[in-house]
């Protein structure tokens, strides 16, 4: 089993870091904590480091990986940055948004973390990651730390039950306080596209750039750019009923609000989101819970309605993705 590191030990956050290098240098992958979710994280630029990434989840190899730096000043070695663009990283980074760049000649990320496109996803994150990068000194692709297709994981101990037989060091932050993914935009002619909703809300974004932003008309309709965007991901095993009023047989209930659906006392579990109705606190709730239902064996897991303004926006694209059928092609995380 993997070798769990607590960054609030004593002298935790150094020897965290100094575990994750030699696993790094090593061309494997360690699970990392960022304010989204956990991080399943290896060298950008070695292609075998990244193959790892792709086979310790069993991820389809179209879909391309999030590169994280540690700073601008290091994204701009990689990546060429557009007004808009460097606005918005002046104004999220280090935070929750991925900016989809053209990648600049300088860069030497490696073909299988771009899925062979001529673009890039890259996000600055917060805290110990950022300082796990400047340490290494290269730019670090790091999907979410779970087989492909299954719900993201917010915990260390969700990614040593899921793979912890599979990797070396696991990296334990504690819970991730936003626990949905980045938002992802990509700004083509002066227009900013949503790729994939999620800890920046839309609405904080077009309020700093003063900009509509242009939303896909519809999970799994696009061509894959960034991560998140197949129709079937963030599954638990049991089928997702969504914008649910009432409990059927066999069903887990995910609850949000104060309203309750009707026939709840019969559900194998009710796990309330935000008894207050507060996006934010469910949001890093959201995955948690899935996982949480899911282990309770019941059939189908019902989800009570989320309104869609602001975070709820993120969460119901991923209520929507995990209620989804799974294809042939699988899914990525």
């Amino acid at each position: 089993m993997a070798r769990v590191i607590s960054i609030d030990d004593e002298g935790g956050a150094d020897a965290a870091i100094a575990a994750a290098i030699a696993v790094l240098e090593a061309g494997r992958p360690v699970a990392v904590p960022t304010e989204t979710v956990y991080g399943l994280a290896a060298d950008a630029t070695d292609p075998a480091a990244i193959t790892s990434i792709y086979e310790t989840k069993g991820r389809p190899r179209f879909n391309p990986l999030i590169c994280h730096m540690s700073d601008l000043a290091m994204a701009e070695r990689h990546a060429m940055f557009d007004p808009i663009s460097r606005k918005l990283a002046e104004t999220f980074w280090p935070g929750p948004l991925t900016l989809v760049l053209p990648l600049s000649d300088r860069s030497n990320i490696h073909a299988l973390a771009t899925a062979g496109l001529d673009s890039v996803g890259i996000r600055v994150p917060l805290g110990f990651p950022a300082r796990l990068i400047g340490a290494y000194g290269r730019p670090l692709a790091a999907p979410s730390a779970n087989s492909s297709g299954l719900v993201s994981p917010t915990t260390a101990a969700h990614v040593e039950a899921d793979l912890g037989a599979k990797i070396g060091v696991i990296i334990d932050g504690g819970a991730c306080p936003v626990g949905v993914e980045s938002t992802i935009v990509k700004v083509e002619d002066g227009r900013i596209r949503l790729l994939r909703p999620g800890g920046v809300p839309v609405e904080a974004i077009e309020d700093a750039t003063g900009l509509s932003v242009e939303r896909l008309k519809a999970a799994g309709t696009a061509a894959i750019e960034a991560p998140g965007m197949l129709a079937s991901h963030y599954a638990p095993r049991a089928q997702v009923r969504l914008n649910a009023t009432e409990v059927l047989a066999d069903e887990a209930l995910i609850a949000f609000g104060q309203e309750p659906a009707a026939g709840a006392e019969k559900a194998r579990v009710v796990l309330n989101l935000s008894q207050a109705g507060d996006l934010a606190e469910a949001a890093a709730n959201l995955f948690a819970y899935l996982k949480q239902a899911d282990a309770t064996g019941a059939f189908g897991i019902a989800v009570m309605p989320i309104p869609e303004q602001g975070l709820g926006e993120a969460i119901n694209d991923r209520l929507v993705r995990a209620a989804a059928p799974r294809g042939a092609e699988g899914a990525e995380a």
